[in-house]
């Protein structure tokens, strides 16, 4: 799956609607293999960003877990330090 989908569930603070919909773009993007669609197929293309981001929405407004809310700036550091040791890049 495309490496730009992150996981949007189960953090402090909550998915917002912009990270929602960027992670359904993305995904549209992936599977149609089109960045930016042509005219003729750009109402469906954006049709299916709002499909999928109403479906993503649904999904994590219904998950439910008994672990705790991660913190964004935990998981971004940690994030870091695997892309360090992937590709040799100071953290």
């Amino acid at each position: 799956m495309c490496r730009n989908i992150r996981q949007l569930h189960n953090f402090e603070p909550a998915a917002t609607t912009d990270e929602v919909r960027a992670a359904a773009l993305q995904y549209v993007r992936k599977v149609s293999g089109s960045t930016k669609p042509s005219q003729a197929n750009a109402h469906a293309f954006d049709e299916a960003v709002e499909a999928i981001a109403h479906a993503t929405q649904h999904l994590l407004d219904h998950l439910t877990t008994s672990a705790p809310p991660k913190d964004r700036e935990v998981e971004r550091q940690r994030a870091r330090e695997r892309n360090a040791l992937r590709f040799g890049t100071p953290a």
